[in-house]
């Protein structure tokens, strides 16, 4: 959940509107610590500064929406060699995720999936069981495959 909260500051959707250098530091430090020297780290927050008033005045890169269009419009534009330490991480958060083609998508139904359950269940649920619900949501073409019996027996043995 933190994972995809934090790496929803990377898309560029609505003109960068959810960008947030905290978060994408914060992305970094938590999820990518080995992968960057301690001088990047620092360098990665004041090149987040120049990147965003970059990117919302390139043409090439203002109409963007998912993190792979970021990818490749870096690419494109020869800005990944300026901002290498973000492609980095941009292409580190996709391809560590397993969703590289679609990893956007995924991301934006597990928040639709999150306010669904959430204003079902009206926000009393604990962020553990949550958590729970939304994976049965977001993958219920595997969990149909599971029957009442084969759950029931799990526990069974779980207990034992």
């Amino acid at each position: 959940m933190e994972l995809l909260s934090l790496s929803n500051s990377l898309v560029p959707k609505d003109i960068y509107k959810s960008f947030n250098k905290d978060n994408i530091c914060a992305l970094l430090n938590k999820f990518y610590p080995l992968d960057f020297s301690d001088q990047e780290k620092i360098n990665l927050r004041y090149l987040l500064q120049h990147h965003h008033l970059d990117v919302v005045s390139h043409p090439d890169l203002n109409s963007l929406s998912t993190m792979s269009e970021l990818c490749e419009a870096l690419k494109k534009t020869g800005k990944s060699v300026t901002y290498y330490l973000i492609d980095r991480l941009i292409r580190l958060n996709l391809n560590s995720s397993g969703f590289y083609s679609y990893y956007t998508t995924t991301t934006e139904r597990s928040f639709s999936a999150m306010k669904i359950i959430k204003i079902r269940l009206r926000n009393k649920k604990e962020d553990e069981f949550l958590a729970d619900n939304m994976m049965l949501y977001i993958e219920k073409e595997i969990a149909e495959e599971f029957s009442t019996d084969s759950i029931i027996d799990e526990f069974k043995s779980v207990k034992e």
